[in-house]
């Protein structure tokens, strides 16, 4: 049955991909077309958004040749990934679910093609286009890349076409997942037998000519043995052991000395010894119902098995939790690292050679360190400013900061630490010397060109300034020194300042000599000139003496009149002065009354004005703020008033939480009984099942009594937080009494009421602070109690699904056990009538369907009960609680009938048997004929039986899984409670709700669990 499956696990895929044809390979080379691409269909469910869609890329495929070549658009793609990546590879037989494993690592619907058809519809290695970004357990930030691989040992490859594809996985990889339908045995250990082949076709060092399987394993992938379909019991010496525990005593080696043992041993060392690290992780069968397994690319995951699902997430978390870049001594792979390593592999497996690990890995660190010499000089080459002046300092720190730029360009793309990565740090920095000495000697060359031209145009410039005819010495120095600041502005290099000392004492001997002799030449005829002009200044002065002479008579006659007329004018002036003085005394004491009058008025007038706006100021203050404190006083009355309503609602709430706290305990009082009642029941039918239920029962009253005590202290806590609160509210009454007392007093205290009306509102803004944050915890408590509603539920439904799954088994291994008696009975039976074997045989089948139809309206019964259960989502948590207290009620009387009525058709079945024993005996005859068709039929039967041990043994695994996981979720709902007991009172009732919800769920589940258990 399982090789008929051939078991492809995945989402819906679109009708078009499931029906398109593949194109098959005969033996390890391809069909004539080399670049078909069989995942087409991923593309359609990438987003339109995106810029280039993620999709599968052929990686490696086999030519028309039989030469393995590498996918451009692959090798692009790798050479992108610039960080350090870590692989993982499916590999396996064909057509067993490797392709589902990389959708689900993917997070997608569709990715890696799924088909249910028996032809393989992967050829060579596949990778997804957008690698994955994962952090790994130290924290380094890596990309997770993924890798299909063509499935081994397939009916249309080579044996050697199936190693070369297993060493390429393997040796690319850091984490390989070996893919397998069932358990291991000696066939899956054959299978693996190309493990130690392909230790003969790889080697650690091009020098050695064999490598130890042990060297090799230190360049190998943590291994992880996959097992899908897995059904078998995990047990040695009847204790559990761990499917890793599993896969080493599988891998222990065989007693014996025979050729067959010794090969068998030498594929178990080598599992071993090639992969030091490795884990065994397995996946139960997804579905029950063939149909559904043919089309199981169009199932929804919601749809698979719960333990089929929960295996996948934990496969899941082992690949993203123990996955890490992969890494050779100080080379960290990254995408043009794995392009590079890939493609020297794939060259010495077309040259017939053995691929070299290590002489690979320092080829490509050589490739690499060469592509990051050759880009950081180039880096080197673009960041250097050939635009800064040719000066020493200057291209000094141009050259340090391109250099410091090219290294951390080095740095970043080379790889490893070795002597390649050390010699091309000696030839870079060798570049570095020798490109900025060239550089250096040839601007400076140039520099100095510049200067020497900058000089013969200063020159110029200098001489025809020089010989203008209006020029002087000032004009030339002027001249001079605009030129100098010019050229120091714009000329650079070791020269500068020496062309300019050369230029400046050939312009002092030439050009400025010639201005200072023009000018001296000037200077002396105008000397002569001026000398002429001295001697008629001198005949002019002698003549203007005479007439100075006489003009000296003139003015001394005057002067004596003019004496005289000013001793008159000097009387005349003392009288009227001595007339004006009197005068202007009066006046001067007559104006200082005046002045001391009017500024007496000025001042009794501003005076009187200042008194008036003081007042008038001082009256709409006193108004004003008499109002503000009025307003004030009534929001402070009024929140008062909401802070005290509030606390009461609070207060109320408490009591009816302590109310519905003793409700609760009555209730589950009532079911704890009835529980107990229902184990007694069940042990009429089993009585060894008693005890355990009773222990439980013990636990979960012990454990409901602890935490009602708990919650009991918690409700004293909220009633002394309640009274502090009460308390506080007083003090605030009597402090809004105390203001209201000094509202009288407030003209006479204005300031020192204002700084405690300013008190009093920060005291009102904290407690309006308080009432929100009182609000929002409200508010979160509501969606802390819908999600634990939730959750609730959830567990109820999941109790109920694995309590019917453990009454089928139930029923079933009653009625295997049945049919196992009467198969026993039978043996001795049939040697006397086997028409009456018949006959009987024919009841029991009518019983077994009779029986079928029972559990098939149970079963209706349920899908009925939980579609009540979803509809009564929307009413409060006591309707839900009450209501599934009557349906589990329900549920178990349905049982009981069921075993009574059970219970009488084996009486009534005994009775018919206990009347036909006598005609039985007639027809021992016949019945030694047909006693061989009967042993047929008894070993059908075991084999039946056996069936349905395992489906049991499935199941107690399950619900053992399934009974840790509801004691984590109580625990954390316990944690949760304790985090937020002390927040609010509102959050102490949602933890009782949670509580009493989660005891609720494991009172009233069936006593049939504990007995399974």
């Amino acid at each position: 049955m399982m090789q008929m499956l051939r078991f492809r696990g995945g989402s819906a895929s679109t009708p078009s991909s499931k029906n398109a044809p593949t194109s098959p390979r005969s033996g390890p080379r391809s069909s004539p077309n080399p670049n078909p691409n069989p995942y087409d269909a991923a593309s359609a469910c990438v987003t339109p958004g995106s810029v280039g869609p993620a999709r599968p890329l052929r990686l490696v495929y086999c030519d028309d040749n039989g030469k393995f070549r590498m996918d451009p658009e692959a090798v692009a793609t790798l050479q992108l990934v610039k960080g350090p990546i870590g692989v993982v590879a499916v590999c396996g037989r064909a057509r067993q679910g490797k392709s589902f494993v990389l959708n689900q690592l993917l997070g997608r619907s569709c990715g890696f093609q799924v088909a249910s058809t028996h032809r393989p519809c992967t050829k060579g290695l596949w990778m997804w286009s957008a690698p994955l970004k994962r952090t790994a357990i130290d924290g380094t930030e890596y990309n997770l890349l993924l890798l299909d691989s063509e499935g081994i040992d397939a009916y249309d490859q080579t044996g050697t076409y199936s190693i070369q594809i297993f060493s390429l996985a393997v040796l690319l990889s850091s984490l390989f997942i070996y893919n397998q339908m069932g358990g291991i045995d000696e066939a899956a250990l054959d299978r693996l037998s190309l493990v130690t082949e392909m230790t003969k076709h790889i080697r650690v060092r091009a020098t050695d000519r064999m490598s130890m399987v042990s060297e090799l394993g230190q360049f190998s992938p943590m291994f992880v043995w996959l097992l899908r379909d897995f059904y078998l019991d995990l047990s040695e010496d009847n204790n559990k052991i761990t499917p890793r525990d599993y896969l080493e005593l599988a891998l222990r080696p065989m007693q014996g000395g025979g050729k067959d043992v010794l090969a068998k041993n030498e594929i178990r060392e080598s599992i071993c010894a090639l992969f030091p690290e490795r884990e065994c992780l397995t996946l139960v069968r997804p579905l029950n119902d063939e149909n559904d397994l043919q089309r199981l690319d169009q199932v929804p995951v919601a749809r698979l098995r719960q333990e089929f699902r929960s295996g996948l997430d934990a496969l899941m978390n082992f690949v993203f939790e123990r996955t890490r870049p992969k890494q050779v001594g100080d080379i960290v792979m990254t995408g043009p690292v794995l392009a590079g390593i890939t493609q020297l592999f794939l060259d010495a497996i077309n040259n017939g050679a053995v691929p070299t690990i290590s002489s690979s890995w320092q080829s490509v660190e050589e490739l690499e360190c060469r592509k990051a010499y050759d880009f950081a000089t180039g880096i080197y080459l673009s960041s250097f400013d050939r635009t800064r002046p040719a000066d020493e300092a200057i291209l000094r720190k141009v050259h340090e900061d391109a250099v410091h730029k090219s290294l951390a360009a080095f740095n970043t793309c080379a790889m490893g630490a070795g002597s390649a990565r050390l010699n091309y740090e000696k030839l870079l920095k060798n570049f570095f010397r020798k490109t900025f000495e060239d550089y250096k000697r040839t601007a400076f060359l140039e520099a100095d060109k510049r200067c020497s031209n900058t000089v013969r145009s200063m020159e110029n410039n200098l001489r025809q300034a020089c010989h203008d005819a209006d020029a002087r010495v000032d004009r030339v120095i002027k001249v001079l020194n605009d030129l100098i600041s010019e050229y120091e502005s714009s000329s650079h290099g070791p020269s500068k300042w020496k062309t300019l000392a050369t230029f400046l004492f050939e312009c002092l001997e030439g050009p400025i000599k010639d201005v200072f002799e023009k000018q001296l030449h000037q200077t002396d005829s105008e000397r002569g000139i001026l000398a002429l002009k001295c001697c008629s200044n001198e005949d002019k002065l002698g003549l203007l003496k005479k007439q100075l002479t006489a003009n000296e008579k003139h003015r001394s006659e005057y002067m004596k009149r003019y004496e005289d007329a000013i001793i008159d004018k000097k009387r005349m002036s003392e009288d009227l002065s001595s007339r004006i003085v009197n005068l202007k005394s009066k006046c001067s004491t007559i104006e200082e009354c005046c002045i001391c009058l009017s500024k007496d008025l000025d001042d009794v007038r501003r005076e009187s004005s200042d008194w008036r706006n003081k007042y008038d100021q001082r009256d709409l203050e006193l108004q004003r703020e008499k109002e503000k404190f009025y307003a004030q006083k009534t929001i402070l009355e009024s929140s008062y008033t909401v802070t005290e309503g509030r606390f009461a609602v609070a207060h109320e709430q408490v009591i009816s939480a302590q109310e519905e706290a003793l409700e609760w305990k009555q209730k589950y009082d009532i079911a704890a009984g009835e529980a107990k009642a229902g184990l007694e029941r069940s042990g009429l039918v089993q009585e060894w099942a008693n005890d355990k239920a009773l222990e439980r029962e013990d636990v979960i009253r012990e454990e409901w009594g602890t935490e009602l005590l708990e919650k009991e202290e918690e409700i004293k806590n909220l009633n002394a937080k309640l009274e502090n609160t009460e308390s506080l509210i007083g003090t605030m009454g009597t402090q809004l009494e105390d203001v209201e007392s000094k509202v009288a007093h407030h003209k006479s205290e204005h300031l020192g009421l204002r700084n405690e009306i300013k008190e009093l509102l920060e005291k009102v803004d904290s407690m309006k602070v308080m009432a929100q944050s009182h609000e929002n915890q409200s508010k979160i408590l509501e969606q802390e109690k819908e999600h634990l509603e939730e959750k609730f539920l959830a567990e109820i439904k999941k109790f109920d699904e694995t309590e019917e799954r453990i009454k089928y088994a139930e029923r079933g291994a009653k009625m295997a056990i049945e049919l196992a008696d009467a198969a026993r009975a039978e043996l001795v039976i049939i040697q006397k009538d086997k028409s009456e074997a018949q006959r009987l045989a024919l009841e029991r089948l009518a019983v077994i369907e009779r029986v079928e139809k029972k559990i098939d309206s149970l079963e209706h019964e349920k899908a009925k009960l939980t579609d009540e259960i979803e509809r009564l989502h929307q009413s409060d948590a006591l309707s839900k609680v009450s209501s599934l207290e009557r349906r589990v009620e329900e549920r178990e009387q349905a049982i009981e009938d069921l075993l009574c009525q059970s219970n009488e058709q084996r009486s009534s079945t005994v009775h018919v048997f206990e009347s036909l024993l006598a005609t039985e005996r007639a027809a021992q005859a016949e019945a030694n004929r047909r006693a061989e068709v009967m042993s047929l039929q008894l070993q059908a039967t075991q084999g039946k039986l056996d069936k349905l041990h395992q489906d049991l043994t499935s199941i107690l695994l399950v619900e053992t899984a399934l009974d840790s996981k509801l004691r984590t979720v109580s625990h954390r709902k316990r944690s949760r409670d304790d985090d937020f007991g002390t927040g609010s009172m509102e959050n102490t009732e949602d933890g009782k709700d949670q509580a009493r919800g989660a005891k609720r769920s494991k009172s009233t589940t069936s006593p049939l669990k504990y007995v399974s258990s």
